[in-house]
């Protein structure tokens, strides 16, 4: 048999090689090395294999191999006038990558030269397990069938050829083992022997001096899928390629991964995505493990050694882990596979150090997929001058980014940035950007992985700080024309693409080498972004920064007002009710009162009237809104007037007045009318709800529950609907005690469970205290008293901690009670001296009205009653409520009373009693102590 290749004939039977018919000298060990390399043209042979099919036992080392590799290639005269026969693939092997010709007269043997047919057997093995990917694979195999030219375009190490190697799989079926050629691109480096490779590897013999026409011959009538492997660095030879063989091979069905598509007729490209990842930050096992990212991590790890089973709590590890790998296949395989050696948290840990990088993969990876680096060494290395220094300017970015903020940060000069656009897409062909557009703009990123190397190449190559200050100044100068404003949140959810990023200008400008007044700026104008994000937690750092580094900046009293603001609002939520809070409301106040600033000075009042009011002083509540009332008529804006008069309602409820409460409310209802739906957040909480949970309240106090109870619901079905997650916590906290005065307790267990978990999820430390208060309230009067005194006793210390309290006295009320359904009088006695003692040092009238009923009531229940100290605290129970227009609360103390009257003989007064209270609700009530009253005196009768 014979085979010929350049100006070399080879004759494996006589073992004799010829260049230009005249004998070529070659060892014995040379001769086999060629032909086992022949034998497997196109193909990489391992020095292992090189060892086996030569040596033939012989011990000898991998070293040795090279030496004989090497006196080979210099026999062939390999590299001399360009030509080039043997490639050394780093780190894989050796290819023979010179067209060959077969002597069509021999009949060679697998003994002569051991030659593999064309199959599958020339593919990567089939993965061992997929994880997300069926769906995908499913799609593609049917494109291949029926567009025949699929480009499988990704990231590197996203997992374009385990998807083309399982689509092979899937394919064989149709198009048999023989005709399946698989052509590894990233084993050469040069144009030139593109073709040669394409040829070795579909089995075509060559006679003539035009390979590319005989390729095209060969294949016209031949039914083929030809894969073509890792073509990014060689894409205009391969595209060309691919393109001529799509026209005029039509039997050849192509499938194509690179990281970068060819765009050419006929090509079907399928951008590949990465493996989802779970979207909550703190998923169960079960959840985590619902996705394929996850699932391949613990594959993985499992495979390292590890032998535990995914807990809970390492889920929510793993997933960030897969989070910050960006769903990478490559990079999640190479983390998890030192899960054996480091443990879990070990990994983690590797990874906030940004240790990623160089973590190694399995010895028998390509060498591009050895580690991360190696994978983005192999794709910067493609790319031009402009386009390494344009992605090493874009690490400054954490997350997303515009066009617009990437022309101006990675632009030096203006005709700079106008040519970064062009680059910036240029990357996105080559898959080191990706693009992720909304509804309000298309947005981009770098992949953490990517990001992390291109920052170290900047630092390499430029002044980090440099760009740093450009980036600041960028977001800076974005923020202060957005002029956002504090309360208006409709629309807030369009910049929160640009959080990550504000943090990181934030971080720079507060920096030793940063820019304070940049960061000050910066911090003011994006502080209601954070607000109504909900990410008091940030708000509350950079107002706080900035207010201690604006003293020495001089002409920003308006942005010092700004974040007194912002501070007060987010330390309100998270620290409670401190002086801290109270000082920063008062000094803003103090700034915006020397200018015309109407709407800032109503925010304020209102964050004032709600700290006050969180306080437990009412009082106090209702002369903050009072004067927001005076504001907003100097102002006269009818949106000002509208949030002054529900403020004004909100305050006169809990100081004790119904009626004028319940008159404020629907005249603020009435001016809305005039306008819209008033949308504004005025320190956490929207002011159309409070309006309509106040409304809510006084009109049950008021005698009219089946409306009050209709309200109450419906206020937290909007609020659900409502950002920021307090608005929520909020109804809750002041609906679900209407439904439970009026005994509908089926209705409460779900809201109240809902908002002590959103509470503690967003850190709403006031809220979570008070929801867990109306739960122990719900458990006493649902039979449950011992878990309703613990949750209560709880809930009571963590009220006092946040000084919020305004709810302490309801909560020690239903303490009590719930130890006097347990039997512990001496407690609950205690409980309610203490709780109407503290009412009456803070002048609440608003609650004394129950504390005194349900003193009358332990009394009464007490082994030692005294008739007469619980008729005169029922007595003074019915007083309070008819001074404070809360005929509901009245109508329960009377009842009470009359049961005590009729026990001590005196039912004759029972009808005095009730029926003007009666009368004063309204017919159709829906009170259930309205009808209780009505069948008592019906008893008496």
């Amino acid at each position: 048999m014979s085979v010929s290749f350049g100006n070399f004939r080879m004759d494996v039977t006589r073992r004799l090689l010829l260049q230009d018919g005249k004998p070529v000298r070659l060892g014995s060990r040379a001769f086999d090395l060629l032909t086992v390399l022949v034998g497997h043209a196109g193909e990489v042979v391992s020095s292992r294999e090189l060892l086996d099919r030569a040596w033939h036992g012989v011990v000898v080392e991998e070293p040795g191999v090279r030496v004989h590799v090497a006196a080979l290639r210099r026999a062939l005269g390999d590299g001399r006038d360009g030509a080039r026969y043997i490639v050394n693939v780093a780190g894989r092997g050796y290819s023979f990558v010179a067209p060959i010709t077969r002597d069509a007269s021999d009949t060679p043997s697998q003994a002569e030269i051991p030659r593999a047919p064309i199959s599958a057997a020339r593919l990567p093995p089939p993965p061992r397990s997929l994880f997300g990917r069926d769906e995908v694979i499913d799609t593609l195999r049917e494109l291949v069938l029926a567009r025949r030219f699929i480009s499988i375009v990704g990231s590197g190490g996203i997992g374009k050829t385990t998807v083309a190697a399982a689509i092979v799989q899937r394919l064989a079926p149709d198009f048999g083992e023989d005709n399946v050629a698989f052509v590894d691109l990233g084993a050469i480096s040069e144009p030139d022997l593109v073709p040669g490779s394409v040829i070795s590897a579909v089995g075509c013999a060559l006679g003539g001096s035009d390979p590319l026409a005989e390729l095209l011959s060969f294949l016209a009538d031949k039914r083929m899928l030809i894969v073509f492997d890792s073509c990014e660095h060689l894409l205009e030879p391969t595209s060309l390629l691919a393109d001529q063989l799509f026209q005029r091979a039509p039997g050849v069905h192509l499938l194509v991964t690179s990281r970068e598509s060819m765009r050419v007729t006929g090509e079907t490209v399928h951008l590949l995505s990465s493996l989802t990842y779970p979207a909550d930050e703190s998923p169960t096992a079960a959840v985590a493990l619902a996705t394929p990212a996850v699932r391949l991590f613990m594959d993985r790890a499992a495979s390292s050694g590890f032998t535990g089973e995914l807990t809970n709590t390492d889920a929510p590890i793993i997933s960030e882990i897969c989070r910050r790998t960006d769903g990478i296949a490559l990079a999640i395989e190479l983390v998890a596979g030192r899960v054996g050696a480091y443990g879990i948290r070990g990994v983690a840990e590797l990874l906030a150090r940004n240790q990623e990088l160089a973590l190694p993969t399995r010895r028998n990876a390509s060498p591009r997929h050895r580690t991360l680096q190696a994978m983005l060494d192999w794709s910067f290395n493609l790319l031009t001058e402009d386009e390494q220094r344009t992605l090493a300017r874009l690490s400054a970015f954490v997350g997303l980014f515009t066009v617009e903020a990437a022309c101006s940060v990675a632009g030096s000069t203006e005709r700079d940035r106008a040519a970064v656009a062009s680059t910036l897409a240029r990357l996105v062909d080559k898959s080191l950007v990706w693009v992720r557009p909304t509804d309000e703009a298309v947005f981009y990123r770098l992949p953490d992985t990517t990001r992390a190397y291109a920052a170290a190449k900047l630092g390499q190559t430029e002044d980090v700080e440099h760009i740093a200050r450009r980036h600041a100044h960028y977001f800076a100068a974005l923020f202060s024309s957005l002029a956002l404003e504090h309360g208006a949140y409709a629309a807030i959810g369009r910049h929160a693409p640009h959080v990550a990023n504000l943090r990181k200008a934030l971080e720079w400008s507060f920096s030793r080498n940063g820019d304070r007044a940049i960061g000050v700026a910066l911090a003011a104008d994006a502080a209601p972004l954070f607000l109504g994000l909900w990410l008091l937690a940030d708000c509350k750092q950079w107002s706080r920064l900035a207010l201690s580094a604006i003293h020495d900046i001089s002409e920003l009293s308006h942005r010092e007002a700004r974040l007194q603001e912002a501070f007060a609002v987010a330390s309100m939520h998270t620290q409670g009710n401190t002086q801290e809070v109270k000082d920063a409301i008062q000094r803003g106040l103090d700034l915006y009162e020397t200018g015309e600033q109407g709407l800032a000075q109503l925010r304020l009042l209102a964050g004032l009237n709600l700290f006050l009011t969180r306080l437990g002083d009412f009082d106090g509540g209702l002369a903050a809104a009072e004067r927001c009332k005076a504001v907003a008529e100097r102002s006269g804006s009818i949106s000002d007037r509208v949030i002054s008069e529900w403020m004004l309602a909100a305050a006169l409820h809990l100081a004790g007045h119904q009626i004028d409460a319940i008159a404020h409310c629907e005249r603020g209802f009435q001016l809305e009318a005039t306008i819209s739906r008033l949308d504004l957040n005025l320190f956490g909480y929207d002011h159309h709800l409070r309006a309509e949970l106040a409304l809510a309240r006084a009109l049950w106090l008021r005698g009219s529950a089946t409306r009050a109870c209709g309200l109450a619901l419906a206020a937290m079905h909007e609020a659900a609907q409502l950002p920021p997650s307090s608005n929520y916590c909020m109804a809750v906290v002041h609906a679900v005690p209407i439904l439970l005065w009026n005994g509908h307790t089926e209705d409460c267990a779900e809201h109240i469970d809902r908002a002590i978990v959103q509470a503690d999820k967003h850190s709403l430390k006031a809220l979570a205290a008070a929801a867990r208060a109306l739960k122990g309230e719900w458990l006493t009067m649902t039979g449950k008293p011992a878990a309703g005194v613990e949750m209560l006793r709880q809930a009571l210390k963590m009220l006092y901690r946040e000084q919020f309290r305004m709810l302490t006295s309801a909560a020690s009320r239903a303490l009590a009670d719930g130890l006097t359904q347990s039997g512990r009088f001496g407690e609950a006695r205690t409980t309610i001296q203490t709780a109407i003692s503290l009412a009456q040092q803070m002048e609440q009238r608003f609650s004394m009205p129950d504390l005194l009923r349900t003193q009358a009531k332990i009394i009464v229940q007490s082994a030692d009653a005294n008739t007469d100290a619980a008729e005169s605290a029922l007595r003074m129970s019915i007083d309070f409520a008819r001074n404070q227009g809360a005929v509901a609360r009245e109508l329960k103390a009377a009842l009470a009373l009359s049961e005590l009257l009729i026990v001590r003989a005196r039912g004759a007064e029972v009808q005095a009693l009730l029926g003007p209270i009666i009368t004063a609700h309204a017919e159709d009530s829906g009170s259930l102590d309205v009808m209780d009253a009505m069948a008592l005196l019906a008893r008496l009768a």
